[in-house]
């Protein structure tokens, strides 16, 4: 572990930016990416969290606090969404008030990268809660489940149980669903509430609202028939 004495931290205008490694799959951006964008839509009026996706983490629990770890995704409470009023070019741990992330998601790609021996130890000594794990594919090879959900207990991680799992520190709970993105069948990760409720997209929402209108019209229309009037010839 790093030891600060006489070292002077960098800033994070020293460091390099987010990481530029091309990611082994499509899905490694598309799905944490839609995580973000449901976050941004149920925590809209909340200015005290940051999700960072495929984003360069410097932290002082390893060998170099010049050598970020850059996990798929990543959720900060009690930080701002954006440091001071701009763009975070990665996440400097030090210049987070010593925050670490809440929760890390780490994607399992054609090519193992550590995720369940390495970065694990890596995450526990930094003071990630939650640690994410998802290996829709490989999971038979790596003899793990597809989703596996640890959670930081006295410095070890423990494997959770239950599926979506609830993160209470967190307020969200996470789970696999099988969805429709731009008309093809797709799993995702996705956020569910207390009651195991999947929480709609904005999109979503605004279609539940439109059909439930739709239907209560159509009742309107078929009262209004039964007593014999013409819905279509009403006074304006």
């Amino acid at each position: 572990m790093f030891s600060s004495v006489n070292q002077p931290l960098p800033s994070s205008a020293e460091l390099l930016g987010s990481d530029d490694t091309p990611v082994d799959n499509e899905d490694q951006n598309l799905l944490p990416n839609l995580l973000l964008l449901l976050l941004t839509h149920l925590w809209a009026d909340r200015m005290d969290w940051y999700f960072g996706v495929d984003m360069a983490i410097y932290h002082t629990a390893g060998l170099n606090p010049r050598v970020p770890v850059v996990p798929d995704a990543f959720l900060s409470l009690g930080v701002e969404r954006r440091k001071g009023g701009k763009s975070r070019r990665s996440y400097v741990v030090w210049e987070e008030q010593d925050i670490p992330p809440t929760m890390v998601l780490e994607m399992v790609s054609h090519q193992p990268g550590e995720e369940y021996a390495e970065k694990m130890a890596l995450y526990a000594r930094l003071g990630v809660l939650y640690y994410v794990i998802y290996n829709p594919e490989f999971w038979q090879r790596d003899r793990h489940q597809p989703l596996e959900i640890y959670k930081l207990e006295a410095g070890t991680y423990r494997l959770q149980i239950g599926e979506p799992y609830w993160m209470p520190e967190i307020g969200l709970g996470i789970g696999r669903y099988q969805a429709q993105v731009g008309r093809l069948p797709q799993e995702i990760l996705t956020w569910y509430d207390g009651q195991g409720n999947r929480h709609l997209s904005a999109e979503e929402q605004e279609r539940q609202r439109a059909e439930q209108e739709q239907r209560a019209r159509e009742r309107l229309e078929a009262y209004l028939r039964s007593q014999g009037i013409d819905p279509n010839q009403l006074p304006e």
